[in-house]
Formats: C-alpha cells, structure tokens, sequence
C-alpha cells in the first residue's frame, strides 16, 4: 500500500527525496534547501536559481483572479525568493502548460502581467516551454539572478541573541483570499437559485469598496527589493533571510530548524493592517493566526545582530517582532497576557 505524501507534508517529501544527494560539480556552491540553489561560474558573482510551480485549482482560481494579475502574482513570488537571499533577480524562464478552454487573448492577459512585474524589476524572460493539458492551467516559472561572491543570506546563520525583523504586515494576503471565497461561495449560490432570466440578470456583484488592500495583497504581491536596498544603505547585514510565502510560523521555524537555535517572538509585535483586523472580525477568525498561519505575504522574514538594533528602528516599513534564544528554549510565541505558546508550522501546505 502506498504512503499517502501528506504524512510527509512539502518540505518533508523535499527532504526525504533529496537527503542522499550527493553534490559533484564544483559548481555547485549549494543545492537543495533554502530559496535558491547558489552556482558558482565566475570569480566575483554567484549564480542564484529558483523554481515555482502554480497549478490551477491549487495556487490560484481563474474564478477571480484576471489573467494578467496571475502573470504578475507568478513572477513576483520567484523574483521574491532570489531576494530572499540578498540577490539581485536578472532572468526568468516561464512554461507553461495549458486546455483548449483557453484562448490566445488569455495568454496574452498572461504575459502582459508578467512583462510588468519583470520591467519593474529589470528582468529579461529569456525563454520556457509551452505544452498541452488536460487538467487546466499549470505554470512553472524559474528565476535566476546573482549576488557577490560568498555575500548569499541562507536560513541557517541566525545566532543567539540575534533580532527577529519582519517588513510590511501580515495577514491581508490571506484575508484578500477568504474574502475571495466567500463572494465566490455567495454568487455561486445565487446562480444555482436563480429559476428564471430575469433572476438571473439580478445577480448582485461583490461589492469589494473599503478591501482593496487586502484584494491587492493577494493578487498582486510585491517582492520586497526596497528593503534589501534599506539594509545595504543601513550598513546590515541579515545573518538569516527568507520569504513568508507559507506563514510567519512555518518560515520561522525553517530558519530556527537551520540554524540551530530557538526564538520568543510577541504578538503584541507582530505588524498587522487595519483591513486584515476587520476583514478578521467580520469573519469570525482570529486575527493572530491569520497573521501567523495565512501565508502568500511575501514579505522579507531575517535576523540581524543585537548591535543594530538602532538601526532596524529607523528602516522604514520594518518591524522588530522577537529574537533568537538557544536551541534547547524552544520556539515560542508570546501573547498580550504574558502566556507563552509553542509555535507550529501551520502555514500552508500543498500537499495536504
């Protein structure tokens, strides 16, 4: 009987298909593991490389999100993983695999998205592959982009006493999502209700006036290249660095895994729009795990020594939330009341 891959989860299929690895070219400066692989070809640079594949029914539904809004929402959350260790994104390569359900003019939406998130980062789309599909839309984007020799930020550099940093907010990406669902839910069901044409022509359409924000956070993300920026011109430089594509939590615990160490980070700290807090209580949800858990926010997740603390103060749209403690201290999360909670990698997961 087959083991059913959700007992492993993503990063533990990942790992347990590429444990044994054996890296054989010199090349090679670091594989499987972190945002990029890091090759190494020239005497000044290194050579980053990262894949994503979205898959339609999984990472996105043509339902509400326009052609040209997953064109961008691809390319971003590639581009965000070469910044996620201190690179710089150069080229991409996109393939994609499609049904006859779709026209040329989709694809045309498509690419135009795609063209405008790669103008506003400097990148060339230098090639991929086009093929058929019987099951929809799939999209495999890979990115390559460069960073000063031995200057890449991984995940397993962060140390003891060293602070926790989040940019921007988190939560609305997720928020921007359940709204989604829900006014999809609400008009599906209206459809399905609707006897005659004239009930049928009734049909209310979402009214999304005051969430905007929350619908642009999910739609359209932006790869955070002005904090990398902040940092160089701050004189930082991370110890540890990822991207929250799957939940603060999860990213967290990937570079307290990593780096052998644990962390404290308060709730009290954590950067959470106005949108995302209403959005929050008109469903019900609590607005923590929303912050913690919901993932898609593509914000730059590191840790930085104690000693610039000062300056994380003054980058602007930068948030100090916690810091690392010893491995044997755990990982935890501290609420407003003073508990203390375990934290767990309840982001999202693909395979489940």
């Amino acid at each position: 009987m087959a083991t059913e891959i959700s007992t492993l989860g993503e990063f533990g299929l990942i790992k347990h298909l590429t444990d044994s690895i054996e890296l054989k070219n010199a090349e090679t400066r670091y594989g499987v593991g972190d945002d990029c692989a890091i090759l190494q070809y020239g005497e000044n640079k290194d050579i980053l490389v990262t894949t994503d594949m979205l898959m339609e029914g999984v990472h996105f539904d043509l339902t509400y999100i326009p052609f040209k809004h997953l064109g961008y929402k691809a390319a971003m959350v590639n581009l965000s993983d070469i910044y996620a260790m201190g690179g710089s994104p150069k080229q991409i390569t996109v393939s994609i695999a499609l049904s006859k359900r779709f026209g040329i003019e989709d694809m045309e939406d498509f690419y135009a998205g795609l063209r405008l998130a790669c103008e506003a980062h400097g990148v060339d789309i230098i090639g991929g592959d086009t093929t058929s599909s019987r099951t929809g839309l799939a999209i495999s984007i890979t990115a390559i982009g460069e960073v000063e020799k031995e200057s890449a930020i991984y995940r397993n550099g962060a140390k003891e006493t060293d602070l926790i940093c989040v940019s921007g907010d988190l939560g609305a990406a997720y928020m921007g999502l359940q709204l989604l669902e829900r006014e999809k839910d609400v008009y599906y069901k209206q459809i399905e209700t609707a006897k005659t044409d004239i009930e049928r022509m009734a049909i209310s359409q979402p009214d999304f006036s005051g969430r905007e924000y929350l619908l642009e956070r999910q739609m359209k993300p932006e790869a955070r290249r002005d904090i990398l920026e902040q940092l160089r011109q701050a004189g930082i430089r991370p110890t540890a660095m990822i991207d929250i594509s799957d939940g603060l939590s999860s990213e967290l615990l990937h570079i307290c895994t990593q780096s052998k160490c644990g962390c404290r980070i308060y709730e009290e700290r954590i950067p959470i729009d106005y949108q995302t807090a209403v959005m929050c209580e008109e469903m019900n949800m609590n607005l923590t795990t929303a912050a913690m858990n919901g993932g898609e926010d593509y914000e730059l997740l590191f840790t930085v020594p104690i000693a610039d603390h000062e300056k994380i103060e003054q980058m602007k749209d930068v948030k100090l939330i916690g810091h690392i403690t010893k491995q044997d201290l755990g990982c935890a999360l501290i609420t407003r009341d003073g508990s203390e909670f375990e934290l767990k990698a309840q982001g999202w997961n693909p395979l489940t």
